[in-house]
This record gives structure tokens, sequence and C-alpha cells, in this order.
């Protein structure tokens, strides 16, 4: 298992937000996180990451129990996040914010091709200031900035959030290149009913800071997930 999320809770400011959840992420597996505005999606990627810290419960990234590490320790062994708003440097280049995902003066040769090779539009803008880049450029770039570092579980917070729709399957089209090369696994929080769909393996639907619905891609039945998702 990449990663195992087990009975955690997590509050902020005495406020529990997460309460005995549970998710589970399989090698090469895309996994997708649906819910109202509020329910804890972003806060379940938060404490996988090691910016939030569970009051119980615990989280195993590849059989290593990290539910104590510190964020820059989970990045090292190969935990890779793009959070909501992207939050890439806008006053830095588009090749500076790649070296900074990549720990690195400047980004190893192949995993700038790489990456590039992904997002090609962004072969041209390697000089451009983070900051003058469309939205969807942007979340291109935040995306590109993770990856380079050679993640073995993705986080993502609603890349398709704001996004036109070329961009969007632009996005849908990396993931599932990503998906069949099958040495990474995705944890995606996503509304987008359609795209989150034709991307997962596995859904997990979260209500009032816990899953009431999951399953399979085949499980997945629209009308039923956005009944959990409409105000």
């Amino acid at each position: 298992m990449m990663l195992a999320v087990d009975s955690i809770e997590v509050a902020y400011a005495g406020t529990r937000v997460l309460n005995q959840l549970s998710v589970a992420v399989g090698e090469g597996q895309v996994v997708c996180v649906m819910g109202r505005n509020g329910v804890g999606k972003t806060t379940l990627l938060k404490a996988v990451v090691g910016l939030l810290r569970p009051r119980r419960g615990t989280i195993a990234f590849a059989g290593t129990d990290i539910t104590r590490l510190p964020p820059y320790e989970r990045a090292r062994l190969g935990i890779g996040y793009v959070p909501q708003g992207r939050e890439i440097f806008p006053a830095l280049t588009v090749l500076q914010n790649l070296a900074i995902g990549a720990r690195r003066k400047r980004p190893p040769s192949a995993s700038l091709d790489y990456v590039l090779f992904l997002f090609p539009a962004l072969a041209g803008m390697l000089g451009k200031r983070g900051g003058d880049l469309s939205g969807g450029q942007q979340q291109q770039l935040a995306i590109a900035r993770a990856l380079i570092s050679d993640p073995k579980l993705l986080l993502l917070d609603e890349p398709t959030e704001g996004i036109q729709p070329s961009i969007v399957h632009e996005i849908a089209s990396v993931l599932e290149r990503i998906k069949s090369e099958g040495t990474r696994s995705i944890l995606l929080v996503e509304q987008y009913l359609e795209f989150a769909r034709s991307i997962c393996d596995r859904f997990y639907v979260m209500e009032k800071s816990g899953v009431v619905l999951e399953g399979d891609r085949a499980a997945f039945h629209a009308d039923e997930v956005s009944a959990f998702l409409s105000v």
C-alpha cells in the first residue's frame, strides 16, 4: 500500500475537522476524494503532507509510519503536493520555480525534460515570471514543480478549479499518462464529476469530517455522488 490513512482525527483551534477518517491509496492507483466545501478534503491532504498533525490515528507511506514526520522529511521520502490555489512563486521565473521543486540550483536535465514533455507549453516560458502566466499555465507549472522531484505519491487539491476547459483536458491527459507509467500513485481532491470519474481507480465521498461513500470506478455513479456535492 502506498498510502494508508488510518482513523485520523484532525482539529483546527480545538474544532474537530476530521474524525476517524481512513483512506487508502494502492501502488499506481489514482484515488479521488470528493465532497462539499468545508468537509475536510484539504485538511486530509495537509495531514498527509505534514502541514497538520493528527491528534489521533496514523498515516503510513510505503509501509513507513510518517504521522510525526515534518513536511520536508515526507517530501524527501517521495510525497509531492500541489495545493489548492497553486501557490507558485510569482516573482520567480518558471525555471526558478521548477528548481525549487527539484531542490537544486538547476533542475536535473532528465527531470526537466520529463516535465516539459508532459507540459510542452512551459518549454517556451522558462524565463517568464510565474505571476505573468495565465491561471491554467500556473496550474501546469504547479503540477510540474511537484513532479520534477520524482515523487512516488502526488497529492492534488482541486487541479481543475477555475481552469479553462482546454487546460483541464491537458491536465487529464497528463494524469492518464502518469497513471499508465505505473510508477506513481495519485490522491486527488476534485469537484468536477466527469474529470474524477474518468481518471480515478477508487473514490471516496466525504461528508461532515468522515467518509459516507466509497468504491471503485465501476461503482462511481454521478447522480449518487452529486447528491453529496450539491448545496
